[in-house]
Formats: structure tokens, C-alpha cells, sequence
């Protein structure tokens, strides 16, 4: 399990957390808000996320079921990291704010399908 740092753009919020996977868990989603987002994240334990820096300049959005819970810094706007609504024990953060990783040297990110969220269903 690797520890790492994320920032946002302009450094007023820091986060660290676990990434039992590493990089390599990399996705983007396709549900609504994802898709507009278009930042691919990293599956890290939401147990292990420490705010080290800016906890009051994270501004929290959630919608629908307000399960998934997305934290935006109020100063640049950038996505620094989201509480899963598929499992509120993990976290996605941005692969583009994780310290010393580029999305477009990650290679190939796969497609989660959160257009069909089972939490979406209505059977």
C-alpha cells in the first residue's frame, strides 16, 4: 500500500491518503457529473485521508442519493477528491493532483459505467 499527497491547483488545500493499488487503479466514470468533470481518479481508503492543509477552503457537492460526496477547493475550483457512492469506504482522488503523476503519461484509464449505477435502479 503506497501513501501519497495531492494538492490542488493553487496549494491552498493538501490532502494524503493510502492507495492500496497504487496508481494503477486509475478510472473515469461516465455517470452525469463524472463525464463533465473529466478528471480520472485513484482509488484510495477513506479511513486513511487526512486533510494536512485547507480543510475550510473545501467546498462539498453532492446531489441525488448525497451519497457520493465531491470536495472542490473554493480558491482555484479544481476536484481534489470524492467519497464513492459504489462504497463510501473508499475515495477517488485527482490522478492530476497526486504529486509527481501526469494523466497523460499514465497510459491507457479505463471507463467505469456509472451511467447504470446499481444505486440508481429502481426495481
Amino acid at each position: 500500500m503506497s501513501q501519497m499527497t495531492a494538492t490542488c491547483h493553487c496549494g491552498a488545500v493538501k490532502i494524503e491518503a493510502e492507495f492500496p493499488g497504487g496508481l494503477s487503479t486509475a478510472a473515469r466514470c461516465d455517470c452525469s457529473f463524472c463525464i463533465r468533470r473529466g478528471a480520472p481518479a485513484v482509488t484510495a481508503t477513506t479511513e486513511s485521508l487526512r486533510i494536512l492543509e485547507g480543510a475550510e477552503n473545501l467546498s462539498l457537492y453532492t446531489w441525488g442519493t448525497h451519497t457520493a460526496k465531491h470536495y472542490f477547493c473554493k480558491t482555484c475550483g479544481i476536484y481534489v477528491y470524492h467519497q464513492r457512492r459504489s462504497d463510501p469506504a473508499e475515495c477517488g482522488v485527482n490522478l492530476g493532483c497526486i504529486e509527481d503523476a501526469n494523466p497523460r503519461t499514465h497510459g491507457p484509464i479505463p471507463w467505469n459505467d456509472g451511467v447504470n449505477h446499481p444505486s440508481d435502479r429502481s426495481d
